[in-house]
């Protein structure tokens, strides 16, 4: 689903990603870790089309850096900072990201049910809390079943029970066949619901784990801090 050899960004002189290399395999669920600074948001950027970089990628064999707007009509994306238009009522944001998908009304309802957004449908986005903007990025991102899913930092805004069903969801979906990259720091969720764990550390892979038993431990390790 992802492929990335000897991947290199730079923002002015600062050298983000450095000769990154990578692969995700189709229907896995698959997490980066790293300090801030360590380039996660970035490479998602990239793969994601948002931004440009260096080197050989493959997003459901699509070159991001050729062709953006392809990839971003095939997968889904969830950024790292809050992006719903503040004039619209939540209902009007998933009717227009279910218009430019190409989808009726019935997956806006069910996106409605899906996210426990039924009783904020009315409300305009900007009066929302961070945990339902949080909820609804998450709707607008899934309302198309895309076979891939790009998450930074979903979790960061919600409160553990929301916590709790998103991650059981997210598992849900990976085990329907899809695939899920997603950036974090929180370790535990991780563990929980990662398949495969890469960690960056100074704009480069160093490690992926497969075993994810030891994740603290072996995170902790890479930054000397075990």
């Amino acid at each position: 689903m992802i492929e990335i050899r000897n991947l290199n960004k730079w923002y002015g002189k600062n050298h983000v990603l450095q000769n990154l290399n990578l692969e995700v395999k189709k229907g896995e669920f698959f997490g980066l870790l790293g300090p801030n600074g360590a380039g996660k948001t970035t490479l998602i950027k990239i793969l994601t089309g948002q931004t440009d970089g260096e080197g050989f990628v493959r997003v459901m064999g699509i070159d991001p850096l050729k062709f953006p707007l392809k990839v971003r009509e095939v997968v889904g994306i969830v950024p790292e900072m809050e992006s719903v238009p503040n004039y619209l009522t939540v209902e009007e944001y998933l009717y227009f990201v279910a218009k430019i998908r190409g989808l009726d009304e019935d997956a806006v309802k069910k996106a409605l049910i899906d996210f426990n957004l039924k009783g904020e449908r009315s409300k305009v986005c900007r009066d929302l809390s961070k945990g339902t903007k949080q909820r609804l990025m998450l709707a607008a991102a899934m309302i198309h079943k895309p076979p891939l899913l790009f998450l930074d930092e979903p979790f960061i805004n919600l409160d553990p029970l929301y916590q709790r069903a998103f991650s059981t969801m997210l598992r849900n979906y990976v085990s329907e066949g899809n695939t899920i990259f997603m950036a974090t720091h929180i370790l535990e969720l991780a563990k929980k619901i990662c398949d495969r764990v890469g960690i960056i550390k100074d704009g480069r892979i160093v490690k992926v784990i497969e075993n994810l038993e030891n994740l603290e431990e072996e995170f902790l390790r890479e930054f000397d801090y075990a």
